[in-house]
C-alpha cells in the first residue's frame, strides 16, 4: 500500500483508535497517571509528563506529516525551541539566523550570555558569512525559512549538505508554511521545530509546540529532556491541537488564495514602498521558493511610505484584519514586528536584520477574499488621504 496523502493523514489520525466503546474519534485522556501492571511493570503509560494517550495520537500525526519520528509536543513554541537548545553543551556553538522571530533571538542571545552554548549570529542569506560560520564546525545550525518577519529564504537541501560535511545538525523552524507546503526533513534536515500555536492548530485556541527528529537516537534524546524539563503539553492542549490539524489541508488553501489577491494588491499601491512575498517573481529567492516549498504560503510583508502616522492610519482603518501578534489562524491579523512580535530585539538588532518601523506584517486568514482586498483598500486609502 503507497503512503497515504497529507489531508488523509490530517483527517486519518487516532480515527477508529477506540476499542472499548467505538468512538470515532479518540477520547481525551486528563489522567495525570496511570496504573502500573505490577510494581516492577508500568504500562505503556504511567505519568503524563511522561506520555499521554492524546499527546501521542497528534505526536504520531504530525511526525508522519513531516516525515520524521514522532514528534515530541510541548506546552509552547518557545518550550520546543528551548528543548532543542538542550542538546547543545557549553563549548558547542550555535548559529542562528540575524533576523529570527524575536521570541527565538531573545532566548538564544540570553541562554548564550548565561554560558549554555556559544553562539553566531549571521545573516543566512550572505553565503560567505555562513561559510565563515560553518567553518567553525558549530554543533547546530537554526534556521527559519521563509523568515519572520521578512520572508527570506535558505536553500534547506544545499545547507543540509554543507552541515553534514562538518557534522553539524540543522534545525528548521516551519510553522510559517506548515508541512503541508514544506517537509524539511526530506530535503535533508535532522530537526523540524512547529508553534503549533500557528498553522497546525489554525483557530488561536490553543498554545504548543513541536519538535520532530529524523534520527530515532536524536528523538530519544528529545524526548528525555521533555520529560525531564516538563516541557511537555497537556492532553486537552494536545486535543484541541489534533481537532485542528484536521483541517490543514483545506485552510492552506484558501488561505493561499487570499494571500496571493492581497499580494497583487500591494504591489499596485502607490503608499506601499517594498512587498516581502517568496511568490512574487522579482522576490531574491523566489527560485528557492520553488524548488523546496509546495505554495507560498499567506504571511505578507510590506513597508509603508512614510512613518508612524501613516502606520496610524493604515492600521486604524482595518476592519477584518485584528491588531495581535501571533498567525495561522483563520482570522486575518496585522502587526508592526518592530514593537510588537520583534520588540525583545533591540533597535541596532532590528536594523541589522532590517525589520523598519513601518514595516506591517499579515496573517491573511481564510474570510471572503473580496472582504479582505475590499479591507486593505480602504485602509491604503486613509494613508493616501493623509
Amino acid at each position: 500500500m503507497t503512503a497515504r496523502k497529507m489531508a488523509t493523514t490530517v483527517v486519518r489520525q487516532g480515527i477508529e483508535s477506540d476499542s472499548q466503546y467505538g468512538a470515532v474519534l479518540p477520547p481525551i485522556y486528563l489522567s495525570t497517571n496511570y496504573s502500573f501492571a505490577d510494581y516492577q511493570t508500568p504500562r505503556e503509560f504511567d505519568y503524563s509528563r511522561s506520555g499521554n494517550p492524546t499527546r501521542s495520537i497528534l505526536a504520531n500525526a504530525i511526525g508522519e506529516l513531516e516525515q520524521g519520528c514522532p514528534a515530541v509536543i510541548t506546552a509552547s513554541g518557545m518550550a520546543a525551541v528551548t528543548l532543542v537548545s538542550s542538546l547543545l553543551g557549553a563549548e558547542d556553538l550555535l548559529v542562528i539566523p540575524h533576523d529570527c522571530y524575536g521570541g527565538s533571538y531573545r532566548l538564544f542571545t540570553h541562554l548564550a550570555q548565561k554560558g549554555q552554548f556559544q553562539l553566531a549570529v549571521v545573516d543566512q542569506t550572505d553565503s560567505q558569512a555562513l561559510q565563515q560560520a560553518l567553518a567553525a564546525k558549530p554543533k547546530l545550525v537554526w534556521v527559519e525559512t521563509p523568515s519572520n518577519p521578512l520572508l527570506r529564504l535558505v536553500d534547506i537541501a544545499r545547507l543540509a549538505n554543507e552541515c553534514q560535511a562538518q557534522g553539524t545538525l540543522l534545525a528548521v523552524d516551519n510553522t510559517f508554511l506548515s508541512p503541508a507546503l514544506q517537509q524539511p526533513l526530506l530535503l535533508g534536515a535532522d530537526i523540524v521545530v512547529h508553534s503549533t500555536t500557528k498553522y497546525i492548530n489554525g483557530h488561536s485556541d490553543v498554545v504548543g509546540g513541536a519538535v520532530i527528529a529524523k534520527d530515532p537516537q536524536i528523538a530519544e534524546q528529545l524526548h528525555w529532556w521533555s520529560n525531564t524539563l516538563g516541557l511537555t503539553a497537556g492532553a486537552f492542549d494536545s486535543y484541541l491541537a489534533l481537532r485542528g490539524l484536521r483541517t490543514l489541508a483545506l485552510r492552506i488553501e484558501q488561505h493561499q488564495r487570499n494571500a496571493a489577491k492581497i499580494v497583487d494588491l500591494l504591489q499596485g499601491s502607490e503608499q506601499v514602498e517594498k512587498v516581502y512575498y517568496p511568490g512574487l517573481a522579482q522576490h531574491p529567492d523566489h527560485q528557492i521558493a520553488l524548488k523546496q516549498q509546495r505554495g507560498f504560503g499567506a504571511m505578507v510583508s510590506f513597508e509603508l511610505k512614510g512613518g508612524a502616522t501613516q502606520v496610524g492610519a493604515f492600521l486604524g482603518a482595518l476592519r477584518y484584519f485584528s491588531l495581535a501578534e501571533s498567525l495561522g489562524g483563520v482570522e486575518s491579523l496585522v502587526a508592526v514586528p518592530a514593537s510588537m512580535t520583534h520588540r525583545a530585539m533591540d533597535a541596532k538588532a532590528r536594523a541589522n536584520a532590517g525589520i523598519k518601523d513601518t514595516l506591517i506584517r499579515l496573517s491573511v486568514g481564510i474570510e471572503d477574499p473580496q472582504d479582505l482586498v475590499d479591507d486593505i483598500t480602504a485602509a491604503l486609502a486613509a494613508v493616501a488621504a493623509g
